[in-house]
């Protein structure tokens, strides 16, 4: 995951002048697309600082259980089960 550019009680605060105050008149303050404070608000709606650091650890959490998972998948999928070697053609003469 990328490091945010805002800590979460940063973005909770955003969020709570965006509800008062006009979108565009936030993001100029704050230097923040309209984007960014969409996304925060689809993500954070209703929460408090604290629920906002448990959401993004249980998401780190998610994230580091399922890479060796995904990797499991990719070696079984990619990688051969027993490969020999040499190859066998190598000890083939040619004449």
């Amino acid at each position: 995951m990328t490091k945010s550019r805002y800590s979460d009680e940063q973005i909770v605060r955003i969020l709570r002048e965006a509800d008062k105050d006009p979108v565009p008149e936030v993001t100029i303050q704050h230097r923040v697309s309209k984007q960014s404070i969409y996304g925060w608000r689809k993500r954070c709606t209703g929460m408090a600082v604290d629920e906002v650091k448990e959401l993004k650890n249980l998401t780190q959490k998610k994230a580091r259980l399922k890479k060796p998972q995904a990797e499991d998948l990719w070696h079984a999928k990619y990688l051969p089960k027993k490969t020999a070697w040499p190859p066998s053609f190598w000890n083939t003469k040619r004449h």
